[in-house]
């Protein structure tokens, strides 16, 4: 398999950094809708992530497709997001958050104070509440969790849910698991712009150059899950995911040319051959 690891002598980057944990992959993935154990194991190790998110509820209950998930994988090398899907109120999104950190611990994560924040009660649409999430954000920061919230492009909740102390937002792309790409790079952009946390975008990421284009933008991150999992090739669409987010970062670092609305020519023109008179 060819390497996705970033070549440091050009990058000049500095490790994503999350609540003081240093992580050399920008791309996290996710557990859900794979058709095998086996496909997830394969992706996750094609993608080279270094976090990886499970819905606690579902591990809990052991939904289908959630069998034996944990026992999966190697978590001595990767860093467990546990995350609220399924919860529709802050109150059940912070009992579950607490139920995440038990698990960590119980997988060898002492320290892992880690949530990803879901507070989603439209079933729909599957729209985060942005009411909801705040209030669970604040009550989880009190009991010492690194919060990492999933929002909607919305800059002023992205601002407030950093005053509070979330550890990074996590602003949609476009709807969970639409794979309509990168629909809200507007708003993105201003979070990207006025943060002074990571920004990870969630949700809608589709193919490889929309992840690209998502890392152009400036953002730290990026957390992809249905895109890998339901493509017809599970793991070669995680490498794929995982190159791109190494190029749309290193090309965010090296700083695109100028748009301009006129052609400018590549070749100089001093030196050119004329026609003998």
């Amino acid at each position: 398999m060819v390497t996705v690891h970033p070549p440091e002598s050009l990058l000049h980057d500095r490790p994503l950094t999350i609540a003081g944990r240093q992580f050399r992959s920008r791309l996290m993935t996710g557990t859900g809708k794979y058709r095998s154990i086996a496909d997830l194991q394969a992706s996750v190790a094609a993608s080279e992530c270094e976090i990886v998110t499970v819905a606690v509820r579902r591990v809990q209950t052991n939904a289908p497709g959630h069998e034996g998930l944990v026992d999966a994988l190697d978590w001595q090398k990767i860093w467990l997001l546990p995350n609220t899907a399924g919860c529709q109120t802050a109150e059940d999104a912070v009992r579950v958050a607490r139920l995440g950190r038990e698990m960590a611990k119980l997988l060898g994560q002492e320290e892992n104070n880690f949530v990803k924040l879901e507070v989603i009660p439209d079933p729909k649409y599957l729209l985060p509440d942005p009411f909801g999430t705040l209030a669970a954000a604040e009550q989880l920061v009190k009991e010492g969790f690194a919060v990492l919230p999933y929002i909607n492009a919305d800059p002023l909740l992205a601002k407030r849910l950093e005053e509070v102390g979330c550890a990074t937002v996590m602003p949609l792309a476009s709807p969970i698991g639409s794979g309509q790409g990168l629909r809200n790079a507007a708003n993105i952009q201003i979070i990207i712009d006025q943060a002074r946390v990571p920004v990870v975008i969630d949700a809608g990421i589709g193919t490889p150059s929309e992840a690209a284009a998502a890392m152009e933008l400036g953002a730290d991150a990026l957390l992809i899950n249905t895109a890998i999992a339901q493509a017809g090739h599970a793991a070669a669409m995680a490498q794929a995911m995982a190159m791109a987010t190494i190029a749309g970062r290193l090309a965010y670092l090296a700083g695109r040319i100028p748009v301009k609305p006129y052609a400018s020519a590549s070749s100089p023109s001093s030196g050119t051959i004329t026609a003998a008179p």
